[in-house]
C-alpha cells in the first residue's frame, strides 16, 4: 500500500471515527444505563415501560399522530408536486425556496408562528372577533391535536414536494398518453398508471415525514401542552423534570429501535426510487401552462402554497411588531437589555451571538466530515467487496438524520461526562451535537455532484502530471464548489435552529436562540412573549436567507434535499 493510499484511507476514516465517538458511543451508553443502571443487569426500567399503560399510550399516540400527519402531508403536497413536475412558470425557483423555509425552521419558531396565527390572541382570532363582535376567541385550537397536525403538515410539506416532484419531473409522460389513447379515463390513468410509477418516491418521502413526526419534539411540547406527549417529549420530561435516567434511557432505546428500522426502510425505498423506469430530461417533460385550465391549476396551487406556508410566518413577523396593540420596536430593543429579573444570565442578544458562533464552528466541522464522507461514497470501485462496503456506509452516514435529537442530547449527557471524553462542561459539546445533525445534509448535497464528475477528467489531469491533491484543488473543487456552498448553508442554518439536543445540553450561561425562545415562551407576561416573537423573527430571517442562497447555489436541482 502506497503512502498516498494510507493518507486517503486515514482521511476517509475520520467521519467514521467521529460517528463512533459521538454517535455510537453515546447510544451504547444509553443501552448500558437501560439494562444495567447500577452496573449490574436490571430490567426494571424496561419492565416499567411495558407494564405501564401511560407509556404504552405514549407510544401509541406517537405512532398514531405520525401516521395521520404523514397521510395529510402526502395528500396535500401531491397537487403542488404535480405542477412543480410538469410546468415551468415565472418565479418557480423562488417559490421552491419559500416552501422549503418551514422545513429548516426550528420547531419552536414553527410553534410560535402557529400561535401567532391561530392562538387565542392570534391574528386570525383577533380579526374574527372584531368582525363578529365577540370578546372570546372564535377558533380555539390551542393544545389540541388539530394544531399539532397542521404544524406537522406545515413543517414537512416541502419534503414530499421536493422528493416527489423531482422524481415525477423525470418520468416520461408517454405512458400516461398511451393509456389515454386507449380510452382510459383520467381517474383510471392516475390510479393504474401514474400512482404505481410514483409509489417508490411517495413511499420514501412519506416514510421520511413519518420519521420526522415520530421524533417530533418542539411542536408537541409547545403546541400540545401537558395533554400530549410523544416518546421524544417524554424522554425530555423524564430527564429534565424528574431526572429519571433509567426510564429516559429505556424510552430512548425504544425510539432508537423504531428510528433505525424506519431509516433502514427509507434507504431501501430511496434506492428503489432511483431505479430508472423510462426517464426523460426535465426540459422534455415540463411545459409552460398554455391553456386556461393549466393556468388556473397552477395559479390555484401557487396561491394555496403561499397562503398555507407563508401566512403563519407573516403572522409571526406582524405580531412581533404589534403585540400590545400599537406598532412598536420595543421587543427588539429589549433583546439588548440585561434585566435583573431576566430568564437568562446574559442579554437576550447574546443568545443570537452564541448561535452564530456555534453555527460557524458547526459549518466547518460538517463541511470537513461531509466532504470526506461524500468522497468516500463517490469513489469508483470495481471490486464487489468495495461496492458492498459503500452500500453499507451510505445508510451508516445517514443514521444521525433519522435519530432523535433529544436521544442524541441524552446520550451526550450520560456518555461525555467522564474521561477520556469529559466534555459535559465544554462549549465544544454544542457544535459537536449540531454537526451530527448537519453533516448528513452536507453528504447528500455533495454526493450527486461528486458522482457526476466524469472519471476521464481526473485521469486526464493525472496523465498531465497533476498530483492527487492538485486534481482535487483544480478539477474537483471548481466543479463541486456550488454544491459545497449548498452544504455549508444547510449546516449553518440547521445549527442555528437546532433545539432537541440543545435543550438538554445547553449551559445556562451559553443559551442558544431556540433555547432562549423556549424559555421566554414558558414565562407569563407580554414582554417575555414579545421577546420570544422578536427572536423567532430574527431566526426565521436567517433561515429564509439561507434557503434563498441554497436555491441560487444549487446546480440544476442537484442534491437530495
Amino acid at each position: 500500500m502506497t503512502r498516498h493510499q494510507l493518507i486517503v484511507g486515514a482521511l476517509y476514516a475520520v467521519p467514521l471515527i467521529f460517528l463512533a465517538l459521538f454517535f455510537f458511543y453515546p447510544l451504547l451508553a444509553i443501552l448500558i444505563i437501560s439494562f444495567a443502571p447500577e452496573g449490574v443487569p436490571d430490567l426494571r426500567a424496561l419492565y416499567k415501560l411495558v407494564s405501564s399503560g401511560y407509556y404504552l399510550r405514549t407510544l401509541g399516540f406517537t405512532v398514531w399522530q405520525a401516521a395521520l400527519s404523514t397521510l395529510l402531508t402526502v395528500v396535500l403536497a401531491l397537487p403542488g408536486a404535480y405542477i412543480f413536475a410538469r410546468y415551468r412558470f415565472r418565479g418557480k425557483w423562488l417559490l421552491q425556496a419559500l416552501t422549503t423555509i418551514p422545513f429548516v425552521l426550528p420547531t419552536v419558531v414553527v410553534a410560535n408562528a402557529f400561535t401567532a396565527l391561530l392562538g387565542p390572541q392570534g391574528r386570525l382570532n383577533l380579526i374574527l372577533m372584531a368582525l363578529l363582535g365577540r370578546s372570546e376567541p372564535v377558533i380555539d385550537l390551542q393544545h389540541t391535536i388539530w394544531i399539532i397536525l397542521a404544524a406537522h403538515v406545515f413543517y414537512n410539506y416541502a419534503v414530499v414536494l421536493r422528493i416527489v416532484s423531482s422524481f415525477w419531473s423525470n418520468l416520461s409522460p408517454r405512458v400516461e398518453e398511451a393509456a389515454r389513447m386507449l380510452g382510459a379515463r383520467p381517474l383510471a390513468v392516475w390510479w393504474h398508471v401514474t400512482l404505481p410509477l410514483l409509489m417508490p418516491a411517495l413511499a420514501a418521502s412519506g416514510l421520511l415525514v413519518f420519521i420526522f413526526c415520530f421524533t417530533s419534539f418542539g411542536v408537541i411540547l409547545i403546541l400540545g401542552g401537558p395533554r400530549f406527549a410523544t416518546l421524544e417529549v417524554e424522554i425530555y420530561r423524564q430527564t429534565v423534570n424528574y431526572f429519571n435516567l433509567p426510564v429516559a434511557a429505556a424510552l430512548s432505546l425504544i425510539q432508537i429501535v423504531f428510528t433505525f428500522g424506519l431509516m433502514w426502510l427509507y434507504t431501501q425505498l430511496q434506492r428503489r426510487s432511483s431505479v430508472p423506469l423510462e426517464m426523460r430530461a426535465v426540459a422534455q417533460t415540463q411545459r409552460r401552462p398554455a391553456s386556461w385550465r393549466a393556468r388556473i391549476l397552477v395559479g390555484v396551487n401557487v396561491l394555496a402554497m403561499i397562503t398555507g406556508l407563508l401566512l403563519p410566518l407573516l403572522a409571526l413577523v406582524e405580531r412581533s411588531f404589534t403585540l400590545g396593540g400599537n406598532l412598536t420596536l420595543r421587543y427588539y430593543a429589549e433583546l439588548f437589555v440585561n434585566r435583573r429579573d431576566s430568564l437568562l444570565y446574559v442579554p437576550p442578544i447574546q443568545a443570537v451571538l452564541n448561535s452564530l458562533s456555534f453555527a460557524v464552528v458547526t459549518m466547518f466541522l460538517a463541511l470537513t466530515l461531509g466532504t470526506l464522507g461524500a468522497a468516500m461514497l463517490a469513489r469508483t470501485t470495481r471490486s464487489k467487496s468495495g461496492q458492498k462496503l459503500q452500500s453499507l456506509l451510505d445508510p451508516l452516514l445517514m443514521l444521525p438524520l433519522g435519530t432523535s435529537a433529544v436521544t442524541l442530547g441524552f446520550g451526550f449527557i450520560v456518555a461525555l461526562d467522564k474521561p477520556p471524553l469529559n466534555l459535559r462542561a465544554s462549549p465544544l459539546l454544542m457544535p459537536l451535537a449540531h454537526t451530527l445533525v448537519a453533516f448528513p445534509f452536507v453528504v447528500r448535497s455533495l454526493l450527486p455532484a461528486l458522482r457526476g464528475i466524469k472519471p476521464s477528467l481526473r485521469e486526464a489531469a493525472i496523465v498531465l502530471g497533476a498530483t492527487p491533491w492538485r486534481v482535487w484543488r483544480e478539477v474537483v473543487l471548481p466543479i463541486t464548489g456550488r454544491a459545497l456552498l449548498v452544504g455549508a448553508v444547510f449546516a449553518f442554518t440547521i445549527s442555528m435552529g437546532e433545539f432537541g439536543a440543545t435543550a438538554l445540553i445547553a449551559r445556562p450561561q451559553l443559551p442558544t436562540l431556540p433555547v432562549a425562545i423556549f424559555r421566554f415562551l414558558g414565562q407569563p407576561g407580554l414582554l417575555n412573549y414579545g421577546q420570544a416573537l422578536a427572536m423567532s423573527t430574527l431566526l426565521m430571517l436567517v433561515c429564509t436567507v439561507g434557503m434563498l442562497a441554497i436555491e441560487r447555489f444549487r446546480v440544476g436541482g442537484v442534491g437530495e434535499f
